[in-house]
């Protein structure tokens, strides 16, 4: 019997990337999936790809309406809702004094208001049947500070903080509420270009596993949490981000890679 065995998720962003891993993880797991995505034709390929037991729907994260149809859908072709993955997200970059207000406004509405409304559209039906996980993606970068990202770190605090609050508000009504925070991760995203692991790795020097992150092992983490076998976390991070968030080398002292 697979750990999903039964249950119905709802994956945004889950036609490319770590959502697709996830969606593909979930299924082979005894999962009924919903792919939730902007981008039509890589969704509707990964449904297909599936079989029964995923279906796409168009889902902008942003839009209460299109949150409100995809419940409704999700309820009536699978009979409830189980998972919610919140992963969709936008990646802008610019210094504070050069990032447009319009670019700033857009990764805070994708990031994090469509986690929250993700959340407040779907958490009342998981109350309803007393059962339900909510994992939200926020991302090593919503556990520091790093430059050039002041749209995106700042979204992914607020989905770390929205966790915590949806933990404690949600919890004693059986809708369990954690966050994953990834690392650096190969995906279109993060490597648009398509550059090769050997290329990107030497980017990564500063993360003790020495290593980029795959799409697959964020999937697993994230299995993890939306499975019973995480019956007893609420509110709690993952990181999966090659130890990144544990500290800082010192370059030339002992213990550091280089």
């Amino acid at each position: 019997m697979g750990r999903l065995e039964g249950k119905v998720a709802i994956v945004t962003g889950g036609a490319r990337g770590m959502g697709a891993a996830t969606c593909r993880l979930f299924v082979a797991e005894g999962a009924r999936v919903v792919i939730g995505d902007v981008l039509d034709a890589e969704g509707e390929a990964l449904a297909r790809e599936l079989g029964d037991a995923a279906r796409f729907m168009r889902l902008d994260v942003s839009d209460e309406q299109n949150w409100a149809r995809v419940a409704d859908a999700t309820v009536e072709q699978f009979g409830r809702i189980d998972v919610l993955v919140n992963n969709a997200a936008v990646l802008m970059f610019g210094a504070i004094t050069e990032l447009s207000k319009r670019d700033f406004e857009r990764a805070v509405s994708i990031n994090l208001v469509g986690t929250f409304v993700g959340i407040r559209t779907i958490a009342p039906r998981m109350i309803a049947q007393k059962s339900g996980s909510i994992v939200n993606i926020s991302s090593v970068d919503g556990l520091r500070g790093v430059n050039a990202l002041a749209a995106y770190v700042s979204s992914k605090w607020g989905v770390r903080g929205l966790t915590k609050v949806a933990a404690l508000e949600l919890g004693h009504q059986g809708v369990r509420v954690n966050s994953i925070h990834p690392g650096g991760v190969n995906t279109a995203m993060s490597n648009p270009a398509g550059a090769p692991l050997d290329e990107i790795n030497k980017h990564y020097t500063h993360v003790p596993l020495q290593r980029v992150g795959l799409p697959d092992e964020i999937a697993r983490a994230t299995l993890f949490l939306a499975s019973d076998e995480a019956s007893y976390c609420n509110g709690a991070e993952l990181s999966v981000d090659g130890g990144m968030a544990a500290g800082a080398y010192y370059p030339g002292l002992p213990g550091a890679p280089f």
